[in-house]
């Protein structure tokens, strides 16, 4: 393995914000004393950002295949030559397809352990539809390549993490996609990455119930009477310090969620509108429940200022850093698990 964690890294839409924060994450050359990064996209795609953005003093170790790498500076795979008609700001067929393309070879890399954690810069959801990628987005995309029923999207920002239980999925259809062991099933894995990536060991988690005020008493709906409470009593039962389920508004416009280890949503923007509000800048999306380790920016594909030099890297370099904190804990994890089977005697006792 290398001496710094290889961190491969798709570049997400080309017309979008993705190469500008990728370049500018890396501009800071103290981030290869973290990692080695591994970008997946074209010199001429690279060459077009540098020029919009007017940035000179950069430049990509261009190499064919990850192997290649040079550990002290930020490489680039070439995987196309062809010339690209570039849009900065618009969604096009083309950036769907390239954005595919990087994420794909990325992916594939990872699997076969030639990188150690995958960033992937932002997609367009709609641009990046085809044969080959009919998901709502990365995280139902990387599930399906791992073969996993059950992955977790987490917010992550210090000690602020909320996970959803329905993800990329409209409004009115998330009453009818709850159900208790669903729920359930999303705490199980919210309480093992929370001890295996995060190292705490007896988690917290409070669970946000759907409708306003939890639905006061059923008044307001049913579901917290009917699923998500036996869910929470369930989960409980198992080990899980899940407690709720409490209206989203207090919980958030209190310190209340400060108590709490991670906070569990019923759907997208019940958890991510406040996150944003409180994190938009520094956080960080991690796809919970998969056997590598991946993260993203909070943010899309920026559209709006793409090619303007106005785009923040924060989010971004905050993902990398998650990335190898996450793998780096998870390897030690391992070692100390491994140990404890070896010297069974060293292990604690249980109590």
């Amino acid at each position: 393995m290398a001496d710094t964690l290889r961190v491969g890294i798709s570049i997400g839409d080309i017309n979008g914000i993705g190469m500008e924060v990728i370049i500018k994450t890396f501009l800071d050359n103290r981030m290869m004393e973290i990692c080695t990064p591994i970008v997946y996209g074209s010199s001429k795609v690279t060459s077009f950002h540098l020029k919009a953005l007017d940035i000179q003093d950069f430049s990509f170790n261009v190499i064919k295949k990850a192997q290649d790498f040079n550990s002290k500076r930020a490489n680039l795979i070439n995987l196309w030559d062809e010339d690209i008609d570039m849009k900065l700001g618009e969604s096009t067929a083309m950036g769907g397809e390239y954005a595919f393309k990087s994420l794909k070879t990325a992916v594939e890399d990872l699997a076969s352990g030639k990188t150690d954690v995958l960033i992937t810069a932002p997609i367009n959801k709609k641009n990046i539809q085809s044969d080959d990628f009919k998901f709502p987005g990365h995280t139902e995309f990387l599930a399906d390549y791992a073969n996993e029923e059950n992955p977790l999207m987490i917010l992550c920002d210090g000690g602020l993490r909320v996970g959803l239980v329905t993800g990329h999925l409209p409004l009115k259809d998330v009453s009818a996609a709850l159900s208790k062991d669903g729920i359930i099933a999303k705490l199980e894995v919210f309480d093992k990455t929370l001890r295996q990536d995060f190292g705490i060991e007896k988690p917290k988690i409070a669970v946000l119930g759907l409708n306003p005020h939890s639905g006061d008493n059923g008044l307001l709906g049913t579901e917290e009477q009917e699923i998500i409470s036996p869910a929470i009593k369930l989960a409980f039962n198992k080990g899980i310090l899940a407690l709720g389920p409490y209206p989203a508004d207090g919980l958030f416009g209190s310190s209340t969620y400060q108590k709490f280890d991670g906070i569990l949503a019923m759907y997208h923007d019940q958890g991510l509108a406040p996150f944003k509000a409180m994190a938009f800048h520094n956080g960080v999306n991690y796809t919970a429940g998969l056997p590598i380790v991946r993260t993203s920016p909070d943010h899309g594909v920026g559209y709006d200022i793409a090619g303007q030099n106005k785009a923040s890297e924060r989010s971004f370099r905050h993902a990398v850093y998650l990335a190898c904190d996450i793998y780096k804990t998870r390897r030690m994890n391992k070692l100390l698990l491994a140990n404890s089977l070896d010297n069974p005697k060293a292990a604690p006792e249980e109590v």
